[in-house]
Order: C-alpha cells, then structure tokens, then sequence
C-alpha cells in the first residue's frame, strides 16, 4: 500500500504539520527526508530498512559517502542534501548562542557543541571564544589528531583567542571512543591552557568533553 493511501492522520508529513516534528518516529521522520521509496517499499519501509541496516538514525546520519551510497535508494544526492540539512541545523544552534549569554544557556552550548564534534572519527580540540559579556563570537576546531589524541598547543590558543579578543573562552574536544571520562592529560591540559590565557586575561570558563550520551562538564565536575 502506497503512504497516499494511509489515513491522513498516519502519513508522516500530515502527521508532523498536525502534531510537531518531535512526534515522529525516526523512520516517519527519515521518510520524510527521502520523499519517496522504492520498488515494494514505501519510503516509511524504506526508512525502517535503513535504520535496521546501519543500526540506528545516527550512525546513518554519520555514515561516508560510501556507505550511504551503497544502501538501496541512496546516492551521492541524498548524501549532499543531508550533509545541508545536518549543517543547516547546527548553524541555527550557533546562531541561538550568539543571541545571548552563554553561561545563561548551558545546555544549548553543550549540543551545540556535540552537534559539531560528535560525529567527527578522530579527536579534534577547539574553543568557543566569547566577548566580555559572554555572548559566542565564534567556533573553531583548533587541533585534529588521531583516533585518541589531538596535541595542543597553548601558542595557538592564545593567538586564536586575541585574533578574536576573547575575554572568556570554553575548550571542548571530543572522545571518538564515546566516554567522557576526563583522563589526567585531559585536567593537566586544562590547567596548562588557564595558566596560559590568564596571562593575556582570558578567562576559562569550562572544558567540555564529548562523547556519547551528555556531555561532561570539567567545572561541574569539580576538575577545574
């Protein structure tokens, strides 16, 4: 049975408009980015194949372009419009940071910043520089190292956060084994890079470690 044929109230792209996205299954809402199925299969069926084949939403959203594009229905398109999509959503999650305080909206700062570096397969070390009244002026991803370390450099910090005139800063690096456990290199570092930045009076307001699950807070944490 074609999703036309559905009650109106079980189509996924009604059922969003009527209901919100966020009472969609994760096939009702992969089926809505896919549009249409395939031979035998609905897009909703479609959607249920993909996410049985790669074990869940987001190891799909996370897949190469390889892989994406070996699974029935997929290809180098579908690939290049979700890569938007995903990008698109995380550029509308920085830009709600700048608008306020970033110590008002913990939270949104730690998706924010697993958005960014969850997916990434190797370790990567940034910072999020913020003006005096801690508003976000800007990201970047400073350090990328291999599968369990980045070297970073206090140099390079400190250049990037005058480039910016930071007056505070988060660091934030990602665990790609999935644990946010702190390891001592990771307080020693944090401790080196406050030493650091306190000489040009920037201030290091946390150290967020990514992994899955919540992100881990070093301040909340009691380790800075």
């Amino acid at each position: 049975m074609s999703i036309r044929d559905w009650p109106a109230a079980e189509r996924p792209r009604e059922k969003l408009l009527e209901r919100g996205a966020s009472s969609l299954s994760d096939a009702e809402l992969l089926a809505i980015f896919l549009r249409t199925g395939v031979s035998g299969k609905s897009a909703v069926d479609l959607a249920r194949h993909l996410l049985g084949q790669f074990g869940s939403l987001r190891a799909l959203l996370e897949a190469n372009l390889a892989s994406f594009s070996n699974e029935l229905g997929l290809g180098p398109a579908k690939f290049a419009q979700l890569q938007a999509v995903m990008e698109m959503a995380r550029r509308h999650m920085g830009e709600n940071l700048k608008r306020g305080s970033a110590l008002k909206s913990p939270a949104e700062v730690r998706s924010y910043l697993k958005a960014i570096l969850r997916h990434e397969p190797h370790e990567v070390f940034g910072c999020l520089f913020l003006d005096s009244k801690n508003r976000v002026q800007a990201f970047e991803a400073l350090f990328h190292g291999s599968i369990n370390v980045a070297h970073v450099h206090p140099r390079q910090v400190v250049k990037r956060a005058l480039a910016h005139n930071a007056a505070a800063l988060i660091l934030c690096h990602n665990h790609p084994s999935g644990i946010c456990d702190a390891s001592p290199q990771d307080i020693e570092l944090t401790r080196r890079l406050k030493e650091a930045l306190a000489m040009i009076d920037v201030v290091v307001l946390d150290h967020v470690i990514i992994g899955d699950g919540d992100p881990l807070s070093m301040v909340e944490s009691g380790l800075m």
